[in-house]
């Protein structure tokens, strides 16, 4: 056998030499040189995903890994295009949603990438995948606010009223002030007196107004008829604004000075609190004014037909809301319960109880968040236009403490729903919120271990983050409508309505602008960004100008807000 082998080896060898079978030779045998096959590359061919489903609000989730068919597969590499939104590639070849992203099967149930597979010898190939989204609704506690209580499991352990309350306080001025036109205020002949009473009533008197009906909702979809129905007990605005609750607040805000981006005070008190009062007096005084028959103009001689705008282009009533989502509801939900609130008891929630003083910190800090529990399952569009607000137990009305989406979670949607290049501020956010509940609900009653208190302090800064962000992104926003309407209202057929447009825009920038100094964690307070929060307010003033220097101050300011936020050029551009 063995020679039978190296026969036959000689018999491959001498074919291959090209000599004849006899050991002769030719004229030619001698010189012919041997000839190298040539080895010819292919392009890759047949992208594919090891799996090609992601989970629904899962920031970041890993797809699948990528593999490509190719004639040699060493050396594969893969990309996806530069302007390729929502997805990217690790080291591992695997497919993943940015790491700021989740996606919602409510609003999109596949989505496509495009990937291109490049091989050692530099030949590509493309291909467009599709991704399904998973929709993980019925698992509960995974993507809902809802934790039942470790001591009384038929108890759910989440409670958040006195946050919902405010929120509905913060509405109610809201709703109150824009019935004040100028018609309305004659037909009822209010003064400017009695506007204030009612505004103060609805700031700090909780017990004089806690059966009243809404203004801001229409009570026949609501489960609850009155502020009562949501907290019976003496909930105020006045009394958890920044300042007046500094049991936990880094900051002396009653200190003159602490409070910046804001100088005309009139005669009330340098603080946050006396801002929203000056508001209120500004307003009683143009109350008056209409009342005694006086018709304020504005800069194009168009009659002012509202209490609320001035004649220096603020909207009152926009400048109030915002200045207390921050100063009442980010104050409190960053620099209180999501702060020094995590520091409670995990271990004393009573055998009767329901939570521990830990578990109710943190949900009341999410309270002032604003979002409905099941805030993952709606899609931006729907939180953004007010749609999300749902029935979801099927009782045929909507519960104020549990299915309305209040403040600062609808931004978050606005934003996103509004970026060119994708962003999820919302989704980031909540299920932040969500994963560091599950951390404190899985530890009780017990007190957090170092790892889990660290963990837990982690999804508070990703929530944070994101709630802050929403809101700067907000403000980049209306930067843009302000540059936009100063245009307008310098045209020569400019009207009342643009601006009222402006002032309102202007407002809601300004407002909202205020409030990164009420959050302990915000960029604005890192070594870095020093001095920056008051070079913003410069920038951004405290009226709106009809001057290309202003308009330039307002390009300069969204530049800062890029700097210090890191937000993609084309999003500070087109929110």
């Amino acid at each position: 056998m063995n020679l039978r082998k190296s026969l036959l080896a000689s018999a491959v060898i001498t074919a291959t030499m090209g000599l004849t079978a006899c050991g002769g030779s030719s004229s030619s045998d001698s010189t012919e040189t041997p000839t190298t096959p040539t080895v010819t590359n292919s392009a890759p061919t047949a992208i594919s995903l090891s799996t090609a489903a992601v989970t629904e609000d899962e920031v970041g989730a890993v797809v699948g890994t990528l593999s490509a068919t190719d004639d040699d597969a060493t050396g594969m590499v893969f990309t996806l295009s530069d302007d390729e939104q929502y997805f990217e590639i690790n080291d591992s070849n695997e497919l993943t949603l940015k790491s700021t992203l989740a996606l919602n099967a409510e609003q999109v149930e596949t989505i496509d990438v495009t990937v291109t597979a490049t091989d050692a010898g530099d030949l590509s190939f493309t291909q467009t995948l599709s991704v399904s989204v998973t929709d993980i609704e019925a698992q509960d506690g995974v993507n809902v606010y809802e934790f039942a209580s470790t001591v009384n499991a038929s108890n759910s352990a989440v409670s958040y009223t006195g946050q919902v309350a405010r929120h509905a306080l913060s509405a109610q001025i809201k709703a109150y002030i824009s019935l004040l036109s100028v018609d309305y205020i004659e037909s009822e002949g209010l003064t400017g007196d009695a506007v204030k009473a009612q505004l103060m009533a609805y700031w700090s008197d909780y017990e004089a107004v806690k059966d009243n009906s809404f203004l801001f909702i229409d009570g026949a979809t609501t489960l609850q008829q009155s502020f009562a129905e949501i907290s019976n007990s003496g909930k105020t605005l006045t009394g958890k604004i920044a300042g007046n609750d500094a049991s936990k607040m880094e900051e002396d805000w009653l200190t003159e000075g602490t409070f910046e981006g804001w100088s005309d005070f009139g005669t009330q008190a340098k603080t946050p609190e006396g801002l929203i009062f000056h508001y209120f007096d500004l307003l009683a005084a143009n109350v008056d004014a209409i009342a005694s028959g006086t018709q304020s103009e504005d800069v194009n001689g168009n009659d002012i037909t509202a209490a609320y705008i001035t004649t220096s282009g603020l909207d009152l009533n926009q400048l109030i809301q915002k200045h207390t989502l921050g100063a009442l509801m980010f104050s409190q939900g960053t620099d209180d319960y999501l702060d020094e609130g995590l520091d409670e008891d995990n271990t004393d929630a009573a055998a009767d109880g329901t939570y521990s003083t830990l578990e109710h910190q943190y949900d009341e800090g999410f309270g002032y968040f604003g979002a409905a529990r099941h805030y993952l399952e709606f899609s931006d569009e729907a939180i953004a236009d007010g749609s999300a607000s749902a029935d979801i137990d099927g009782d045929g009305k909507i519960d104020l403490a549990s299915e309305y989406n209040w403040g600062n979670s609808t931004n978050a949607a606005k934003r996103d729903k509004g970026a060119v290049v994708a962003t999820d501020f919302s989704s980031a956010a909540m299920t932040a919120f969500i994963a560091g509940r599950k951390i404190i609900n899985d530890a009780a009653p017990s007190t957090l271990t170092d790892d889990q208190k660290t963990q837990l302090l982690a999804q508070r800064d990703i929530a944070v983050a994101n709630w802050e962000n929403a809101i700067a992104a907000t403000v980049v926003h209306y930067i843009n409508d302000t540059l936009a309407d100063i245009d307008t209202v310098q045209g020569t057929e400019a009207s009342a309505d643009d601006f009222a447009n402006l002032a309102k825009h202007f407002s809601e920038m300004k407002g909202f602008a205020l409030n990164f100094q009420f959050n302990p964690f915000s960029p604005f307070y890192s070594d870095d960004n020093a001095g920056k929060f008051a070079e913003l307010h410069t920038l951004l003033g405290e009226a709106p100008l009809l001057t290309d220097a202003y308009k330039a101050q307002l390009v300069e300011a969204r530049d800062l807000m890029q700097e210090v936020y890191g937000f993609d050029a084309q999003n500070i551009e087109n929110w």
